[in-house]
């Protein structure tokens, strides 16, 4: 399969993007763009993600522009001095290999259960070889992005004031505050990773938060979705491909 020119990934890019978030400024589209020209990175694999108004790159993304240009190798080695396996804390030193004569790049990666997504709670020995990983991939090929796995704040903390409020999802902010992540891109980010039906999961969304639509839902149910999607995922995907596909049928007679 002939791989996918420049111009053409930057239409690709820029249509997507434009159905996920309309109200997103023309600065967001230009930084797109020179990304996608730079970088080659796609939105519909996954490769990039926004998140606040501001573009991350993913793992799967980092991996691609190594496998593009080549990369050699890359090794992870778990510090063992500086973990504490009681209290799940674990770093990792990651060196990549551009080539056979390379020294290697070299990142650090730590995680422990106050830095990580409750949606990973448990595995926060794999999020900490993913972002020393994903920090000498940066450092190795002079990407300046910051990645989504490294977003301390992507795990979302418990409010501390206005613990019973119940804002929305629908609009620009979707509900989010103190830089937190949106809910829609927490939402899109997991349909990405276990790829699936986006129409389909709205669907079950809305039947599960009690509404007829998920714009209606307010913001604790639908993090109670995604927390509920997210487990379904990990522990049985199969099962949940089931579960969305029996939304099928009145997803296609809405509106």
């Amino acid at each position: 399969m002939q791989a996918t020119t420049k111009p053409d990934l930057v239409r690709q890019n820029l249509r997507l993007v434009k159905q996920l978030y309309p109200a997103m400024p023309r600065v967001g589209l230009v930084a797109l763009r020179d990304l996608t020209k730079g970088l080659r990175l796609s939105v519909s694999h996954g490769d990039i993600l926004c998140i606040d108004g501001k573009w991350y790159v993913t793992h799967a993304g980092l991996l691609r522009i190594a496998l593009r240009r080549r990369c050699r190798g890359i090794r992870t080695i778990l510090q063992e001095r500086l973990c504490d396996p009681l209290a799940g804390r674990w770093v990792f030193k990651a060196t990549v290999y551009k080539g056979s004569d390379s020294k290697g790049f070299v990142g650090y990666g730590d995680a422990d259960p106050s830095n990580v997504s409750p949606l990973v709670r448990g595995a926060e020995m794999r999020v900490a070889e993913t972002r020393a990983v994903n920090r000498a991939l940066r450092k190795a090929y002079g990407i300046g992005l910051c990645s989504v796995e490294e977003l301390g704040s992507f795990s979302a903390p418990t409010p501390t004031s206005h613990p019973k409020q119940t804002a929305p999802i629908s609009g620009n902010g979707n509900g989010s505050n103190h830089g937190q992540p949106r809910l829609r891109d927490r939402l899109c980010l997991l349909i990405r990773q276990f790829n699936l039906d986006p129409t389909l999961v709205k669907a079950y969304a809305a039947d599960f938060c009690g509404t007829e639509t998920l714009k209606e839902a307010s913001r604790d149910l639908v993090e109670s979705f995604i927390s509920h999607l997210a487990a379904s995922a990990k522990n049985d995907r199969d099962a949940l491909i089931c579960k969305l596909n029996s939304y099928a049928q009145s997803a296609e007679v809405q509106p």
